[in-house]
């Protein structure tokens, strides 16, 4: 994978010890569009399950998780999707 997957993951793991993170780059299906840069690494849709958000509201854990990767969605990432779960949640 490439720099900001990396990253995504690496800080992700960090901040929220998941049970479960699924990264998927869907750049290619916005190429073309505003944001999306040649080599990809653009958009992104990102699973997390986690104990941090037992608890607390689907804003708010996303709200979580784009504190986590503000750097990344200050520059590089134009698009990010995230579906955050506690455990138990499907």
């Amino acid at each position: 994978m490439g720099a900001i997957f990396d990253a995504i993951h690496n800080k992700l793991t960090a901040a929220f010890a998941p049970t479960r993170l699924e990264i998927e780059d869907d750049s290619a299906r916005h190429e073309g569009h505003a944001g999306a840069h040649p080599g990809g690494e653009s958009h992104f849709n990102v699973i997390i399950e986690s104990a941090a958000f037992a608890g607390t509201a689907k804003v708010a854990r996303q709200r979580m998780v784009y504190r986590a990767l503000a750097t990344e969605l200050a520059g590089p990432l134009h698009a990010l999707s995230v579906k955050a779960l506690a455990p138990g949640e499907g």
